[in-house]
């Protein structure tokens, strides 16, 4: 039977150690789910006990970074231990800080974003440095509610005037005619993403007095059409349900000083029949065009529930599995 592997971690500071473990040890019991080390602490020392190096240090470098965080001024949040350990995973030798401090956004005293992947980090960085970011990639990755803190922060800031939020709505033609209300409380349900987003990091009342204000737009994609916003950051969800049309309408609205986000994902459209997405097309449009930035989402980056990343996995298992029986299909017919 082989021995265990051992680690004794030693801190300075038992109250950054009490934060370290999470209420009732919530953090170190997320860390021993994910990793299967067993964690036993005492004052300001931790014992670790795991069967396989690799787990063991996972776990070390884990609890070390993310006490080095605390030490800094960084609140540690259980999605933190979480995106700490997805993201060592990947790379043992990643520098949780440079990922976790470098681009942080105070959105509000109700809300502070950081980033929790390498991807997000650049996308956030991209996002400050040019004008026209495409964020591509599976749900639950961030794209929009990053794009939303780093808005809303660019408001408080007075860097822009206004933020504009679109989505296209799909069924928005005749199917639609039959829900009561005006055009705005049909297509309403499209948009509830983003008020979720906007209630999230703001208080009640401080979203519907900027709504009603016109600093914050949320609406349709069709009513951006014939528009020229300035000053202003402008986000367009779920772009892949868009049509060519509709995408180049949408990126040519841009004015001066606003800067323009795109979020969706390529392999979720919902165009009826053959109809080309938008976002798809403009990846070949637009690659290698000065001031655009594209980043690329995987489910390497799902902030939501654990099990969304394994789901989004498993599907795309299901999907592969699929195409490649469908060849072998034709393959056969062929051969006959």
């Amino acid at each position: 039977m082989p021995e265990n592997n051992t680690d004794q971690l030693q801190f300075s500071n038992s109250a950054y150690v009490q934060e370290l473990c999470g209420p009732q040890g919530r953090n170190l019991e997320t860390i021993h789910q994910q990793t299967g080390v067993q964690i036993e602490s005492r004052g300001g020392s931790m014992t670790l006990t795991a069967k396989d190096q690799g787990d063991l240090e996972l776990a070390r470098s884990s609890l070390l970074q993310l006490y080095a965080l605390i030490e800094s001024g960084y609140k540690v949040y259980p999605e933190d231990v979480e995106a700490a350990l997805r993201i060592l995973r990947q790379d043992i030798k990643a520098d949780l800080k440079k990922i976790f401090k470098k681009e942080v956004f105070v959105v509000s005293s109700k809300k502070t974003i950081a980033p929790r992947s390498s991807t997000q980090r650049a996308y956030l960085q991209a996002i400050k440095e040019k004008d026209l970011v495409f964020g591509i990639g599976p749900a639950g990755t961030g794209k929009t509610y990053l794009a939303v803190a780093v808005a809303i922060s660019y408001l408080m800031q007075r860097v822009v005037k206004r933020i504009i939020l679109a989505r296209p709505a799909v069924e928005a033609g005749e199917k639609l005619g039959f829900l009561p209300g005006d055009m705005l409380e049909k297509v309403n349900p499209y948009l509830r993403p983003l008020y979720d987003a906007l209630h999230d990091m703001l208080e009640f009342n401080k979203v519907q007095e900027l709504l009603e204000s016109g600093m914050i737009e949320v609406a349709p994609l069709a009513f951006m059409r014939g528009r020229t916003l300035n000053e202003s950051f402008i986000i367009l969800d779920e772009a892949q349900n868009t049509t060519p049309e509709q995408m180049k309408m949408f990126l040519t609205r841009m004015g001066l000083g606003s800067k323009a986000v795109i979020t969706g994902d390529i392999t979720q459209v919902d165009l009826p029949g053959a109809a080309v997405s938008g976002l798809i097309q403009s990846r070949d449009v637009l690659k290698g065009e000065e001031g655009i930035k594209f980043i690329y989402f995987n489910e390497h980056d799902v902030i939501r529930h654990s099990l969304v990343a394994r789901i989004i996995k498993a599907y795309e298992r299901f999907d592969q599995a699929r195409l490649e029986k469908k060849e072998e299909g034709r393959k056969s017919e062929h051969d006959e």
